[in-house]
């Protein structure tokens, strides 16, 4: 397998290979990610590789972990069909996988809007949690036509039992429909408050709680404090 510009796929394994470092795994392990490569080291080989959409797609199609992070760090986003986005979601099972493709690519995608509401009402809550990441990215950048009082209906209705994943997506929802919107602050903040996901999560010093209506209330301070 050798794309357009000559680098083969065995030969960016073998460099993955040689940067696995099994301290890096066992922490990622930690958080579902099976791969040992330090992502600053994985971005300075992207780096060097530049754009190659054939190489990313073989790369991807390796169902290696650390390969197809690269993938998406050297993939031209906009060159996916929305079919192959959304078979590419369903076989991204790596938490940071589907980060990074949602964040990375599908953002970045004509298709993104209509996948939207495909992947928020699919069964699969690892699918719908794509969905209501996207969902959160129009709250804040394109709120025009979003039922943002319908958005926090489901969120009241469904959020507290959700599977872990799909739970932490509807969250950032929430509260970011909170910071962003301020004539639905207050009810963004009751629903936090009577659901109360994510009140206990372990919080580093200096960061922000994920707790909605802490999160909420910080963000909006750090807005008006300018």
């Amino acid at each position: 397998m050798t794309a357009t510009t000559g680098t083969t796929v065995a030969e960016v394994m073998a460099e993955l290979a040689a940067l696995e470092d099994p301290r890096v795994r066992a922490v990622n392990e930690r958080h579902g990610d099976d791969h040992g490569v330090n992502l600053t080291r994985l971005r300075a080989v992207a780096k060097r590789l530049k754009t190659q959409q054939d190489l990313a797609r073989e790369l991807w199609a390796t169902g290696d972990t650390a390969a197809r992070l690269l993938a998406l760090l050297v993939c031209r986003p906009k060159a996916f069909e929305r079919d192959e986005l959304d078979r590419m979601l369903r076989e991204a099972r790596v938490p940071k996988v589907q980060d990074w493709l949602v964040n990375y690519v599908v953002k970045k995608s004509a298709h993104a809007e209509a996948l939207r509401p495909v992947w928020s009402a699919d069964p699969d809550p690892v699918v719908a949690s794509a969905g209501w990441a996207l969902t959160t990215e129009r709250v804040v950048r394109q709120p025009e036509g979003l039922d943002l009082p319908g958005l926090l209906d489901t969120v009241e209705a469904e959020m507290k039992n959700a599977p872990d994943r799909l739970q932490w997506a509807m969250n950032e929802c929430l509260a970011q429909i909170g910071i962003t919107h301020p004539g639905h602050r207050a009810r963004a903040i009751a629903i936090g408050e009577r659901l109360r996901v994510l009140e206990d999560y372990p919080t580093s010093p200096g960061c922000t709680s994920p707790f909605a209506p802490v999160w909420i209330a910080e963000m909006v301070r750090r807005q008006e404090a300018g």
